[in-house]
């Protein structure tokens, strides 16, 4: 999948740039120009998340330590553990597919990446309701 001679493997294209040089071309069709547009997107998208990823596995084995910021329990999860109190925090995961490069560090099945859709602070929670219930 990956050759070992391609020394642009992990060099993100100017996405921008790209576009523009082919919307410029005039020499080329409408539908080459969308075709070309599509592969470089596709290019841009692929690397980018390559180099994302190897990111991630480098926060996972430098700076998270096993039994300090998380835990494997028997069943093979990964448990976080609360810095401030010690406990564990069972159903959450680190995000931006940093729980997946610890579970891949450690060896234990790699889950799929939940999603956040939207986060709101308690304090703005609080602010939508106009009378809080005592």
């Amino acid at each position: 999948m990956y050759p070992g001679n391609n020394k642009d493997l992990f060099v993100i294209p100017d996405i921008g740039t790209e576009l523009s040089m082919i919307e410029g071309d005039a020499t080329i069709s409408i539908d080459e120009k969308q075709k070309r547009k599509d592969e470089a997107n596709k290019l841009f998208a692929e690397r980018n998340d390559r180099i994302h990823t190897i990111h991630q596995l480098l926060k996972a084995y430098s700076l998270y330590e096993k039994d300090v910021e998380y835990v494997v329990s028997e069943d093979g999860k990964i448990m976080i553990v609360d810095e401030f109190t010690g406990r564990l925090l069972s159903g959450r995961r680190y995000s931006e597919g940093l729980h997946q490069a610890i579970e891949a560090k450690e060896g234990v099945k790699v889950e799929r990446d939940t999603q956040t859709l939207a986060t709101v602070t308690l304090q703005n929670y609080f602010r939508m309701y106009k009378k809080l219930q005592v």
